[in-house]
């Protein structure tokens, strides 16, 4: 085993990478940079049946735009390839045939009907049925049957899975690095399948051999397998092999905070819970994502980087070198994580305001003069959470106002700023330098030489003008309506406000 830190991610290609998922890789990846090791990404697609056409490419695609690259793995490569599970088929049974020979596993010839059939009867009693050490001895398998009969079911090709002889009596610990200490009674511990019927392993068998193998050292996933890491101990131990160190994540749970997050919290509260858009290939399904939605991968990177973890500091944003650095195993809740998505908009707020105006327009304002889509991006970009708003900004802005805000016309429209209107409007068409000095200038001198203040003025200037009581810099939208526009707006927001 290397001294080295190595981690892996190792999703399985059975649809949609959920955000949860990147988040555990984004984890392994920062502890590997922290740390100075590995980080690999392996494909656990040994169950065929659950495939999904196109998901790999989805997990792939991913990472890639959030910056999460592999050291190793799959579209990488590396000396422990091929990192495919169903790829390294052929491996596994040497593995479980070794366990077979060291009387840590037996072959069960059980079929799916007599395995319900025993179920029912346990339920019929009140219990639940266990494949173990107390009942493997009455069931058709290696350990009960004759060896020669053994040997002529196998001779004769009669179906067969290998599952692991469970200790009777005995205790599994281990030390995770967030939940302490794990303690679990052997009796509590089904005899799992390592091989199936058809020749490729599960999930548990492929998993230990192939951590073993590609020497990972620690092992970083969800909260959602901490029941299987009494088993994987089991099978390390079976083996003779040290065991990683463990960290099983925090779950994420929904905004409230009752219940784990799912797809369907996803879809009533209109946010995304994958990285990129997915459609189903069966059923064309199109889920939301992440980054069609709008948010920015930095965004992104630091929402989940602290969906159960903290700096520590009051620091709470980090490029991806920043969070490697600051990243710690010790700094992660046991606790579940509310998956704030009031959250994730702020921190695209503040990752939108430092991106290039100019860039920004260019994207999202194309058919715009480029001065002009930048002053556009300069007048909204502080009240816009996703880039693609600015085109409904820019849409909103241009089109006149059919009606007005009532509540700042009850209390702000009075003989003063009626006045002051008719005085703007009048001075306006004589403004020669419309920019926003100017304007303001102008404004604020024909209001000062007929005695009115500007504070009386300026709201309903811009409930005139947008029909709005707040908004942007008023002086430069002024200058991108135009000047023409500017006095037509005044006109008929005039003709329209009541009398004083």
């Amino acid at each position: 085993m290397t001294d080295s830190v190595r981690v892996r991610f190792a999703p399985s290609p059975t649809g949609a990478l959920h955000i949860g998922g990147v988040r555990t890789a984004l984890y392994n990846y920062l502890f590997a940079r922290k740390m100075g090791g590995k980080f690999l990404l392996r494909i656990e697609d040994t169950d065929q049946a659950r495939f999904v056409p196109g998901a790999e490419q989805y997990i792939l695609d991913s990472l890639a735009w959030l910056g999460i690259s592999p050291d190793e793995g799959v579209g990488v490569g590396g000396p422990h390839e091929p990192y495919r599970q169903s790829e390294r088929k052929d491996l596994y049974k040497a593995y479980a045939d070794q366990l077979l020979a060291d009387g840590k596993a037996y072959y069960a010839f059980d079929t799916s009907e007599e395995l319900d059939a025993m179920r029912a009867s346990f339920e019929s009693q009140g219990s639940a049925f266990q494949y173990n050490s107390l009942t493997r001895v009455k069931l058709k398998n290696s350990i009960a049957l004759a060896p020669a009969e053994v040997e002529q079911l196998i001779a004769s090709g009669t179906p067969y899975v290998i599952r692991l002889k469970v200790p009777a009596k005995g205790e599994v610990r281990f030390q995770d690095s967030i939940r302490d200490w794990v303690h679990v009674h052997t009796s509590s511990i089904d005899d799992k399948v390592l091989m199936k019927s058809d020749g490729m392993p599960t999930y548990h068998l492929a998993n230990v051999v192939d951590d073993h193998i590609m020497e990972i050292t620690h092992v970083i996933r969800g909260e959602e397998w901490l029941p299987s890491a009494p088993l994987h101990i089991l099978l390390y131990q079976a083996f003779g092999w040290k065991a990683p160190q463990f960290a099983h994540l925090p779950l994420l749970l929904k905004p409230e905070g009752n219940g784990k997050l799912s797809k369907r919290d996803a879809d009533l509260g209109g946010f995304p819970v994958f990285p990129m858009e997915w459609t189903d290939p069966a059923t064309g399904a199109v889920s939301k994502g992440f980054k069609q939605e709008g948010y920015l991968k930095e965004a992104t990177l630091n929402f989940l980087a602290f969906l159960g973890w903290n700096p520590g500091t009051e620091q709470e944003m980090f490029s991806l070198t920043e969070l490697a650095e600051a990243f710690s195993l010790e700094r992660i809740n046991k606790a579940g994580a509310k998956f704030d998505v009031k959250k994730a908009q702020w921190f695209n707020e503040q990752y939108l305001k430092l991106q290039d105006p100019a860039a920004l327009a260019k994207e999202y304002l194309p058919s715009l003069p480029a001065d002009q889509g930048l002053s556009f991006v300069s007048l909204f970009l502080d009240r816009i959470t996703f880039p693609q708003e600015l085109a409904d900004k820019v849409a909103e802005f241009k089109a006149r106002p059919s009606v007005y805000e009532e509540a700042v016309l009850a209390s702000k429209w009075n003989a003063d700023a009626a006045t002051g209107l008719q005085f703007i409007a009048q001075a306006l068409p004589s403004v020669d330098s419309w920019e926003p000095e100017g304007i303001k200038h102008a404004i604020h001198e024909v209001l000062e030489a007929n005695g009115i203040k500007m504070g009386k003025v300026m709201q309903i200037l811009r409930v005139a003008l947008s029909g709005n009581g707040a908004g942007p810099d008023l002086m430069i939208s002024m200058q991108l309506w135009g000047k023409q526009e500017v006095i037509e707006r005044l006109s008929a927001a005039l003709a329209k406000f009541p009398t004083v």
